[in-house]
C-alpha cells in the first residue's frame, strides 16, 4: 500500500492557502503552498515565487507540537507535475526512514 495523488488535494487547495494535514503508516505530513496565502483570484503570472513545501514527521504529534528536529522538510515546485514529485516523495521517505514510524500505527 502507498500514497496515490488522489490522496493528497488537487492543486486548487494551495491555490486558497490551505495546507493539507495527512498521515500514513505512522508518517505525519504536511504540505502547503509557501509563502501560504490564497492567490486562487490572483492571475498566475501576477503571484510571483512559490513553492509546494513538504513537512514529515512521526506520529504522534501534531504539526504544531513536534520539535523542529523531529520534521524533514523539502520544496517542490507548484505544478501538477509537482504535485505527483510530492506523492512520490512522500512514499520514498516513508519507505526509506521505517525506523522512525511508530511500530504501534496501523493506520493508512
Amino acid at each position: 500500500m502507498a500514497l496515490e495523488e488522489k490522496d493528497l488535494f488537487s492543486l486548487t487547495h494551495y491555490e486558497y492557502g490551505e495546507a493539507y494535514f495527512g498521515s500514513f503508516q505512522g508518517m505525519r505530513f504536511r504540505v502547503a503552498r509557501q509563502p501560504l496565502e490564497n492567490v486562487h483570484y490572483t492571475p498566475p503570472d501576477k503571484r510571483g515565487e512559490a513553492t509546494l513545501h513538504v513537512t514529515v514527521w512521526p506520529e504522534p504529534d501534531s504539526y504544531q507540537a513536534v520539535p523542529e528536529e523531529k520534521k524533514t522538510e523539502r520544496d517542490f515546485p507548484v505544478t501538477e507535475e509537482g504535485l505527483r514529485e510530492v506523492t512520490a516523495y512522500l512514499n520514498e521517505f516513508h519507505d526509506t526512514h521505517r525506523e522512525l514510524w511508530p511500530k504501534q500505527s496501523g493506520r493508512s
